[in-house]
């Protein structure tokens, strides 16, 4: 393959991790980063002790806060930034030249609070018509970093492109397959967060394996029954970005979503948890987005209704577990 001149904006754990997997296929790669101190930081120890601990960052890895020179003369441009910072970045993009036909990968999951735009929506608003593919699936960063055996999908309205994205990040230890539904792809990778602070909520309050598979099956349910009433294929929520997204986030121990509502479920408030986190978890505002969104289509989605209310009603876990168990009888 031919070598590509990347920027990953984001130097969070998943930038951080892409950025390694492609400047090991050879690519040069530029990290930026939001932080002036941090990028300076990271240039000296390169080891991102935040966000990736024990992984080394290879020097061929430029390492810069400076948005220009990290878009000057990329083909290709992955937006690695947590979604509620999506439309700044790609906003402040306008101002700085990059190549005409640059390609951008979206790997960000999540749905904008107020707007309810999914991610590839949002860089398009601010970005025009540029060529866009977007990367999901169950990816514990930390995994991918260590040469884990992972599988993902990207997805494109260009078969071209999704052929050009999967031979971009294919290795012998991270599969790509690709998939035409941006929609569902999307949807599936930032809807099963909410789920996942739903397991959480399970685990602290000591429940068991019944549980979490209630949830799991039910809360795929949802996923897939709002992501058709918004246009995508039923199909995606059983692949990747679906089913296996939502399985990897709602076990890993490592899964910040899942540790979010862990705290809750040990009866912590949503604001001391976010005070103690460093990293993102993107599941706190996609709830409010979901929520609004299962309104605006008319979906019935009693998990996500209940995780809302936890998180934003102070309605107690166990009160959110009452009602969901006491609900009117139905057919599966």
């Amino acid at each position: 393959m031919l070598e590509n001149n990347i920027a990953v904006l984001g130097d969070g754990g998943w930038g951080t991790t892409l950025a390694i997997l492609l400047a090991g296929k050879g690519h040069r790669v530029t990290l930026w980063g939001a932080f002036a101190d941090y990028s300076a930081f990271l240039r000296r120890k390169r080891v991102n002790d935040r966000f990736l601990p024990s992984v080394r960052i290879p020097r061929s890895v430029v390492i810069t806060h400076s948005l220009k020179d990290a878009l000057d003369n990329k083909k290709i441009i992955i937006l690695a930034v947590p979604s509620e910072h999506m439309r700044e970045v790609a906003r402040k993009c306008r101002r700085y030249p990059y190549p005409k036909k640059a390609v951008f990968i979206n790997v960000s999951k999540g749905i904008e609070v107020g707007s309810l735009k999914r991610m590839s929506e949002v860089i398009i608003e601010e970005l025009g018509k540029v060529p866009l593919a977007v990367l999901s699936g169950p990816t514990i960063a930390h995994e991918v970093a260590a040469s884990i055996p992972t599988t993902v999908v990207v997805a494109s309205v260009s078969s071209a492109l999704r052929k050009q994205c999967q031979e971009l990040f294919m290795t012998g230890r991270f599969r790509v397959y690709t998939n035409s539904d941006v929609v569902g792809v999307e949807l599936g990778g930032s809807l099963k967060n909410v789920i996942a602070i739903a397991c959480g909520i399970s685990d602290g309050l000591g429940f068991g394996t019944n549980t979490k598979a209630a949830l799991l099956s039910r809360g795929l349910v949802e996923i897939s029954r709002l992501g058709i009433a918004m246009g995508a294929r039923a199909k995606t929520f059983s692949g990747l970005s679906g089913l296996g997204d939502l399985v990897t986030t709602c076990i890993s121990p490592y899964s910040r979503n899942r540790f979010v509502g862990e705290q809750i479920g040990k009866g912590k408030c949503l604001k001391e948890i976010k005070t103690h986190m460093q990293m993102v978890a993107e599941g706190v505002p996609t709830t409010k987005s979901a929520y609004a969104l299962a309104k605006k289509y008319k979906v019935d989605t009693p998990i996500i209704n209940e995780v809302f209310a936890v998180l934003y009603r102070h309605k107690s876990p166990l009160g959110a577990v009452k009602d969901l168990m006491t609900r009117e009888r139905k057919e599966e």
